[in-house]
C-alpha cells in the first residue's frame, strides 16, 4: 500500500497512558471502519515521546507493541515519489549507459558496487566524452574491456576471447601500405583496418594485440592461424573503418567518466524543507537517495517536490501546539478526540473535532466503537480501561465522570480484569520513582501551556506511595530550573500527587509562582512547595486555577 493511504494517529508530547492507548485503540477501529468501507486508508498508532513505565506495564500486560515512534512529522524524502532508477555497473559502456538514459528519458544514471552508490553519469558527461580531444591510448587508459569493444561496434570476436581488458597499447587506423605501417604499430596496439590480407599480416607479425576487420570482410585461415600464434585477437565488425573509429571511443565504461566526488546525496529519512535549500542552490537535476544503510533507493529531482503530499494525522489526547508533535503545522490534520479545553491548533481545513468533558480520551473512543457497531477485541478493552484507571486515578480524580465508571466496568468485564487490583499492579509498575533520576521523573507526564504570553508548564506523577513521593522532591526542584531555562519558560510546575489521600504537593520554580499559587488556592508556599488537599486533577483543577490567576 502507498504511503499516502497512511493516517497516523498520535498523542501528544510526553505521552501518558490515555495518550497512548488512546492511539492504539482508535486506529484499531478506523482500520475496521477503513476495511468495512473499503477506504484502502491505512491507520498506523504513533507517538511522540518515550513511554513511561505505568504504560509500557500495560501494553506488556495486553501484549500489545509500542506505537511508532515520531519526534518529527514534517514531510521526508521517504514521503516524495521516489523515481526508482536501476543502477548501473562501473563497466557498462558509455554507449550502453547512453541508450539507457534515452530510452528512459533520464538525463543521469547512478552507478553501483554492491547496492552502493560509486559514482553519477549523466548525459553531459557522456557529451564531454564525445567531444572532447582524446589521445589515441584513451581506451587503453580507461580500461576498455573487449565485450564492450563487441559490443559496440556490433562486432564478433572470430580469434581469441572476450574475457580481459584492453589496458595498454594506442587505438591506430591502417590507412597506409604496410612498410609504412611498420614504422608506426607497436606491441600492444589494437589497429583498425580493412580486407587486404597484407596489412593485416603486418600487424600481426608487429604484435598487435588486436585487430579490429571492418565491412564484415572474411579473414582468411591463414590469417586466423598466424593471430592465434601471436596471440592477436580478430574483431570483424560489419561498419567501415569510419564509423568504427568514431564508435569504439563509446566502448569505454562509465567508470572513467563519472561523477564520484563530493556527490549531492540525500537519505530516505531527511526533512524536505531541509533539502530544498540545497537542491535550489545545486544545478543538478536528478538527486540520488540511499536508506540508512547507505543502499541506493532512486533519484528525485526537484519537479517531484511539486507533488510532495503532507501527511495525515489524527489528534488524540489534545488539542494544543505546544503538546502537539514537532513539525505538526505541515501535516494535513484530519480529526481531534480529546478531553481537556480547547487549545490554539488552527486547521486549513475543516476536521471532524470530538471534544466531551468527560475524565478520558479513551472514554470517548469506546463510545465511537460502541455507535459504529464495532466490537471491542479483549486486548483492546483493556488498554482503553487502563486509560480511564490511570487518568481518573482509578475514579477518585474531579474529572472522572459517571460515565467514565460505567465505560471502564464494561471494559473491565470484557478484558477480564478486577479493576482495584489490576490498578494497583498498574499504578506500582508506574511510581517505582526511588531508582529513577529527576529527568526519568519529571518527564513521565509534562505539557507545556501558554495563556497571556506568559508561558508555563506543568507535570504529575501520581502514586499511592507517599513517602516515594516526598523522596522525590529533593532531586527534582533543581531539575525544574534547569527545564525552564532550557525552555524559555515563566513558570513551572509538578504535582506529586497521592492517589490515597486525594491531595498533591506541587513543586514550583519561576517568580511569579508563589503569588499566582497562594491568590488561587489561599494556601501558603514554603521552600517552593505548596500542599494542595483534595487537588489531583491537572486539567480540571490545578490549570484553571493557574489560567484564571493569569487572566
Amino acid at each position: 500500500m502507498s504511503k499516502k493511504n497512511n493516517i497516523y494517529v498520535i498523542g501528544h508530547k510526553n505521552p501518558d497512558t490515555d495518550s497512548i492507548c488512546s492511539a492504539i485503540s482508535y486506529a484499531y477501529l478506523k482500520n475496521e471502519l477503513s476495511q468495512k468501507q473499503e477506504e484502502g486508508a491505512k491507520y498506523i498508532p504513533t507517538r511522540a515521546g518515550h513511554i513511561n513505565e505505568e504504560t509500557q506495564y500495560v501494553l506488556k500486560y495486553f501484549e500489545q507493541e509500542a506505537p511508532l515512534y515520531v519526534n518529527d512529522i514534517r514531510p521526508q524524502v521517504t514521503d516524495i515519489e521516489i523515481r526508482k532508477t536501476a543502477g548501473i555497473e562501473a563497466g557498462l559502456s558509455l554507449k550502453k549507459a547512453w541508450d539507457i538514459m534515452r530510452g528512459a528519458r533520464i538525463v543521469s544514471l547512478p552507478i553501483l558496487e554492491d547496492e552502493k552508490l560509486a559514482g553519477i553519469i549523466t548525459v553531459s558527461d557522456i557529451a564531454y566524452s564525445d567531444m572532447d580531444v582524446y589521445d589515441n591510448m584513451i581506451l587503453s587508459k580507461a580500461g576498455t574491456s573487449y565485450k564492450n569493444i563487441v559490443e559496440t561496434i556490433d562486432g564478433e570476436m572470430i580469434v581469441g576471447d572476450l574475457d580481459g581488458e584492453f589496458e595498454e597499447g594506442h587505438v591506430l587506423i591502417a590507412a597506409a601500405n604496410p612498410d609504412m605501417m611498420e614504422g608506426y604499430i607497436e606491441p600492444q596496439d589494437m589497429v583498425i583496418l580493412g580486407n587486404r590480407y597484407e596489412s593485416q599480416l603486418c600487424a600481426i607479425e608487429m604484435d598487435a594485440q588486436c585487430i579490429v576487420v571492418c565491412m564484415g570482410a572474411t579473414v582468411s585461415k591463414t590469417i586466423r592461424k598466424m593471430a592465434k600464434e601471436h596471440g592477436c585477437r580478430i574483431i570483424v565488425s560489419p561498419y567501415d573503418t569510419y564509423t568504427v573509429a568514431r564508435l569504439i571511443n563509446h566502448s569505454m565504461p562509465v567508470r572513467y567518466f563519472m561523477t564520484t566526488d563530493n556527490l549531492i546525496t540525500f537519505h530516505t529519512t531527511d526533512y524536505v524543507d531541509d533539502i530544498q535549500e540545497i537542491m535550489a542552490k545545486r544545478r543538478f537535476r536528478d538527486f540520488p537517495i540511499t536508506d540508512n544503510q547507505g543502499n541506493y533507493v532512486g533519484m528525485i529531482s526537484r519537479r517531484n517536490l511539486l507533488d510532495l503530499e503532507r501527511k495525515k494525522l489524527i489528534l488524540v489526547d489534545h488539542n494544543e501546539k505546544a503538546q502537539a508533535v514537532d513539525g505538526f503545522e505541515e501535516a494535513e490534520i484530519l480529526e481531534i478526540i480529546d478531553h481537556h479545553r480547547l487549545g490554539n491548533i488552527e486547521t486549513n481545513s475543516p476536521v471532524y473535532f470530538r471534544n466531551q468533558p468527560v475524565g478520558c480520551t479513551a472514554t470517548i473512543i469506546t463510545q465511537m466503537y460502541m455507535e459504529n457497531d464495532v466490537t471491542i477485541p479483549e486486548k483492546i478493552a483493556g488498554l482503553l480501561c487502563s486509560a480511564i484507571l490511570s487518568d481518573t486515578l482509578m475514579f477518585r480524580s474531579p474529572t472522572c465522570t459517571a460515565l467514565d465508571h460505567l465505560v471502564a466496568e464494561k471494559l473491565a468485564s470484557i478484558a477480564h480484569i478486577d479493576i482495584e487490583q489490576y490498578a494497583r499492579d498498574m499504578f506500582d509498575a508506574g511510581s517505582n520513582l526511588r531508582e529513577k533520576s529527576a529527568k526519568e521523573i519529571f518527564y513521565q507526564d509534562f505539557k507545556k501551556f501558554n495563556d497571556s504570553n506568559i508561558n508555563f508548564g506543568v507535570g504529575q506523577i501520581s502514586s499511592m506511595n507517599k513517602e516515594e513521593l516526598s523522596a522525590c522532591k529533593g532531586k527534582l526542584l533543581p531539575y525544574m530550573e534547569e527545564v525552564r531555562t532550557s525552555y524559555g519558560l515563566d513558570m513551572v510546575f509538578f504535582m506529586m500527587t497521592d492517589i490515597i489521600n486525594e491531595s498533591t504537593e506541587l513543586l514550583m520554580v519561576g517568580e511569579m509562582c508563589k503569588e499566582v499559587i497562594e491568590n488561587a488556592f489561599e494556601t501558603t508556599v514554603e521552600d517552593s512547595s505548596a500542599e494542595l488537599p483534595g487537588v489531583v486533577s491537572r486539567k480540571k483543577q490545578l490549570i484553571p486555577a493557574i489560567l484564571g490567576q493569569l487572566s
